[in-house]
């Protein structure tokens, strides 16, 4: 760890100077955009840590397909998801945040600084990393599902369901998960529809208890998704039993997935240590990683909230976290 911290102070010098950015270490590189990167930015910003922000293949993350955030705090008439990144991009950017297109294609933590690849290209030095690369929705891959998304099709009850008060909905998946938004959307709705592609449930014994004993979900075994139907907003779903071959048509105005997540941390893979699904493992109630300078947060590390407020919180531990780490090296 001294060799370390006498080789990179030997060869840090501040980022004062954009244009010769890409010829020093960059002292807090932010590999991801959204929730989480953003606020990262915006609290390094504050910090004068100079951050260098690389927005990834989706800028924005998740938060750009979703029409109307109406829990994170501040906005008390809600606010449209991309608007809402774009607030972030600019704050961040006002303090001094240096947010670049490109994805992070590779990445050696072997030794100190730390180096990125970016677009297979590009290769940056930096004495600290910060992950903030979220997790991607798994999909049924159908068309009316990619068609109808935010409108009617969503991933995520807990941040939706308000807008179906009252209403008849659906939701597809077996895990812990399903059943905790099924059990979640049953106290809004009207009625809940749960389709469960096998004669069983993946979910424990207690979370598949409360989704068996609460009265308005109705569980549909042995069936899958053929079609969501509606053209401006979701109208119902085509659905078959897969082992009958019976078809038949559910009305709902709200289709939700809940077949999982993947987390966006492939390139980490043998470098950072993960779960088993992929989730990168920090330290305790920090961001640091099992690598010195790298810090991760948002839904890259987190399979439990996952929320936009949650990820924000993490991205501000991530940067403080950085820059005391700055510090500890530069005394």
């Amino acid at each position: 760890m001294q060799a370390d911290k006498a080789k990179f102070a030997a060869h840090f010098e501040s980022n004062t100077n954009p244009q010769l950015m890409d010829k020093q270490v960059i002292s807090c590189l932010i590999i991801g955009s959204g929730p989480a990167g953003y606020t990262a930015a915006i609290y390094a910003s504050r910090a004068g840590l100079n951050p260098v922000l690389y927005t990834g293949p989706e800028p924005g993350g998740q938060l750009m397909i979703t029409n109307d955030v109406e829990n994170f705090p501040g906005y008390p008439d809600g606010i449209m998801g991309p608007q809402m990144m774009e607030d972030l991009r600019k704050q961040s950017e006002r303090f001094g945040a240096d947010i670049r297109s490109g994805m992070v294609t590779s990445v050696d933590f072997s030794s100190s600084p730390l180096k990125v690849t970016v677009d297979e290209e590009k290769t940056f030095e930096a004495a600290t990393i910060i992950i903030s690369t979220g997790a991607s929705a798994k999909w049924l891959g159908i068309e009316s599902e990619s068609r109808l998304n935010g409108k009617g099709v969503s991933a995520c009850a807990v941040c939706d369901g308000f807008f179906f008060r009252g209403q008849d909905v659906i939701i597809v998946g077996a895990g812990d998960t399903a059943c905790e938004e099924a059990t979640y959307l049953s106290k809004l709705c009207r009625k809940v529809t749960m389709l469960v592609r096998r004669g069983e449930m993946r979910a424990s014994t207690i979370m598949q208890n409360r989704v068996l004993s609460t009265a308005n979900i109705e569980v549909l075994w042995n069936t899958e998704t053929l079609e969501i139907l509606g053209e401006d907003g979701v109208e119902g779903a085509r659905v078959k039993n897969i082992k009958t071959g019976e078809e038949q048509t559910i009305v709902a105005t709200g289709f939700f997935v809940a077949i999982g997540h993947q987390p966006n941390t492939r390139i980490f893979n043998g470098v950072i240590d993960m779960d088993e699904n992929g989730y990168i493992l920090t330290d305790k109630v920090s961001t640091r990683t099992n690598v010195a300078g790298v810090f991760a947060c948002g839904d890259a590390q987190d399979h439990i909230y996952r929320q936009a407020i949650t990820a924000a919180g993490t991205g501000c531990m991530a940067a403080l976290d950085a820059e005391r780490y700055l510090a500890s090296i530069e005394h």
